[in-house]
Formats: structure tokens, sequence, C-alpha cells
């Protein structure tokens, strides 16, 4: 992909948008049920417009119409996919099999067909609850994420770093120890590009073991405190720039170079999801090093111990209420979830419960790492933290106050860690009394 995947925690509490749907339509013939005959013309709207150019969607095809030779399928891959979907989707027209965008859930029923009682796929499927809505599933995850590190291990190896850090000052010494000993960045921010900050807060709920986590801190009148999620998330990279552990020049990294960087052994370090493992390995391996230098490691802390991984799904899969061929979307997602062997090609975790992990993520079984998945939110908070977020103005899934983070860690901007933890824990409390107090 040429930018992030969409997993995690970013997809835990996506800001949902609200958007008025369409009734009626064509597709609404009661033996147009996702129960019925396996026929018909699909379309596939998503975002991997990398899988639709260089054809990997078309081999599925070739393979699914193996079992299912009554039905056509087709794809559209949208670069913009978040925002041009929710566009489409106030029209009839938005495809047939559809990664569901930031809608609320509340409107699940309006756009997507209902597959049945979630808790009838309680024992096939992982990742459930992102695409549940009052006890009814309407999505499957397409695959799912780790969050953690990225890291190079011939780097670490040359540097003299014999075991994972588990702890930040375990960290902070082991990347003192690859800028002493090596010529490799210990971590690069990807500050330019603004995204790549955001993928650690996808550890929110593993530093504490708490599963609750979006709840807690939605709750939590000052979250930026010693002894949270957020506080160690963003503590740790605040003192991994301060202390020189970092590019130079923030102002001008390059994602695309970084994955070059990164599989050659420029760069040691890069907080991102597992997602981005795929990535780099390749990128080692079109630029002449290995794909075996790429590791994978659980974010620095550890509760009595134990290291915990937070695991999420990416896009689910939805049929569209407004196809004409549902059981023949339905039985595509079904396919592609459990015999398509997309999730192994892209080293992600499958939604089927009884898959193993993929190979890039064996390392956390050796080092003892959990893994754990958030709780849904209770009835009646579901977007919480994204209103909070919205009302204290600091974009919890964005860039721009780790971007200031980062300059004040620097010395490119006024200020030190407590005195800014202290301006967002005094922003964010007044939206928790206002919200949800």
């Amino acid at each position: 992909m040429a930018k992030k995947a969409f997993a995690g925690i970013a997809l835990l509490a996506t800001a949902a948008v609200a958007i008025s749907g369409c009734a009626g339509g064509g597709a609404n013939d009661a033996d147009n049920t996702i129960d019925g005959e396996v026929k018909g013309d699909i379309k596939v709207v998503t975002w991997r417009t990398d899988l639709v150019e260089d054809g990997t969607f078309e081999k599925y095809a070739e393979e699914f119409n193996k079992e299912y030779p009554d039905v056509k399928v087709t794809f559209e891959g949208i670069t913009d996919y978040a925002g041009e979907m929710l566009t489409r989707m106030s029209t009839t027209n938005y495809g047939d099999v559809i990664g569901i965008p930031a809608i609320k859930p509340d409107q699940y029923e309006q756009f997507l067909e209902p597959l049945g009682e979630t808790a009838d796929f309680e024992d096939t499927y992982r990742f459930l609850p992102a695409a549940s809505y009052d006890g009814t599933q309407y999505g499957i995850a397409w695959g799912g994420n780790a969050n953690g590190v990225v890291y190079n291990k011939k780097i670490f190896d040359e540097a003299g770093v014999t075991e994972l850090p588990t702890s930040p000052e375990q960290w902070l010494d082991a990347l003192q120890k690859v800028k002493d000993n090596t010529d490799a960045i210990p971590m690069y921010t990807n500050y330019k590009d603004g995204w790549p900050l955001t993928q650690s807060f996808g550890n929110l709920g593993a530093i504490t073991d708490d599963p609750d986590a979006p709840i807690t801190m939605a709750e939590d009148p000052a979250p930026w405190t010693e002894g949270t999620d957020v506080y160690a998330i963003d503590g740790l990279l605040y003192d991994t720039v301060a202390a020189g552990l970092t590019e130079d020049d923030p102002l001008t990294t390059n994602w695309e170079q970084s994955k070059v960087d990164l599989g050659t052994g420029k760069i040691a370090t890069m907080p991102l999801g597992s997602w981005a493992i795929s990535q780099m390995q390749a990128a080692a391996e079109e630029n002449g090093a290995s794909a075996d230098d790429i590791g994978y490691m659980a974010f620095p802390a550890n509760v009595d111990g134990t290291q915990l991984a937070v695991i999420g799904g990416d896009y689910n899969l939805a049929v569209s209420k407004h196809s004409k061929a549902k059981a023949a979307a339905w039985a595509w997602i079904q396919w592609v979830a459990e015999d398509s062997g997309y999730t192994e090609a892209q080293g992600m975790i499958s939604p089927v419960l009884d898959k193993p992990l993929p190979e890039n993520l064996q390392g956390f079984e050796e080092a003892g790492v959990e893994l754990m998945e958030m709780n849904p939110a209770p009835a009646g908070k579901e977007g919480l933290i994204n209103n909070i977020a919205d009302d204290s103005q600091i974009d919890l899934y964005g860039p721009i106050y780790r971007q200031k983070l980062v300059d004040i860690a620097r010395g490119a901007a006024d200020g030190d860690k407590e005195s800014y933890f202290a301006e967002l824990n005094e922003r964010w409390g007044a939206s928790v009394e206002k919200l949800a107090g």
C-alpha cells in the first residue's frame, strides 16, 4: 500500500460521519438474500488500489470462480477511499462488497445487509465488535494487525542490543547503543508525512492491560498523567526525540524512502502497525538486503513482567443493502476471509480464530507477548472519545498535537513535556466535564 493500513485502534473509534441514506432501490426482492442462490454480478469496491492494479484481485476472482462459477466479480479501487465512500453512500450505488467506512454503528442497517446475530459468529471470527450493532453483525474483518514497532534486526545486532526492550528505560538504552555503535538513525518519526506519528496510539490499553482503554481515557479528566496509557505512549515519543535519538531534520522526512532505509539498515526502528512488516521486507529485498532482517516487537512496556500487544481489525467487509446479488457478495466475503490466502500473503492476522498467527508475528509468541483486543464501547458511549477529542481540539487520531510534541522535545517550540501535558490535560478535562461528567 502506498500509505497506511487502517488498523487496530484507529478503527476502534473512528470518527463517525452522519450521512443521509437512500431507502429502496432495486435490491429489495424477497429472493435476494444472503442465504439465496450464489450467482450474479458483484462489484468489490476497495481501498487496496495496488492489488487491483497488479492483478492480485483478478487472481482471487479466478480461484473464487472455481467454487462459484455463476458469479462475475469486478473490482474498483479508490485512492481516497475513506472520503469518497462517504459521498457515495448518499446514493444507492456504492458497490456490492465494501469496506465499512466511518458511518455510525446505528446507521449500519440503513446501508448494509445484516449477516446474522453476532453471537453466531463468535466461535468462528475475531474482530467482531467494530462491525456489530445491537447484537447484529454487519461485517467481517478483512484481516487484522498488531500494534508495536518495526525494527531492523541486523542493526540491533551491530549495536550490541541482545534483548528486545520491555520498558521505556530499556528502549532508550537500546536506541542509544544504536546511535553510539552504528550509522543508523535509532528511531524515525516520519514527522513530515504526519500519519505515522499516529500509529503508536494503537497501543492504547497495552501499557496498563486495559481492554476498555478508549472509555477509560474518555472519562479521565487528566489522561496525560504518569501511569496512564497515553502518557506512556506520548512520553516515550517525547523522551526519544529529546535524547537526540531520531532523525536530525524531521521537516524533511519521507515515508516512501523510510521503508527503503529501514529495510537496508539506515533506520533502526519505526513505531507502526504490523501491516508495515511486509512493506519493509519487500523494500529490503528490492534494495539488496534480506527480508529476514526485518523484525517486529511489542511496545516497550510491561505489566508485571508481561508484554501485551493490541490487535484490531482492518476494514470490515460488508454487503450493500442495495446489492442485487447479496448471496454472491456474502459468499465472496467468506471466501476472502477463509480461503483466499490474503492474510497469509500480507502478513496479517486472520479473522478466522483457528488460523495461526502470521510468520512475521511469531516473534511475539517466542517473547511471550500476549495479544489483546479492545472491548466494544458501552451503549451510548460509542463515540465519546471522539466527541471529547473534537471538543477539546486535540486531534487524537491525527498528527498535529504530536508534531508539536516533537517540536517541543527538539527545542523548536517553547515548553517541556510537563507543561505541554498539563495543557493537554486542561483542554481534555474541560471537555470531559462538559460531555462525560
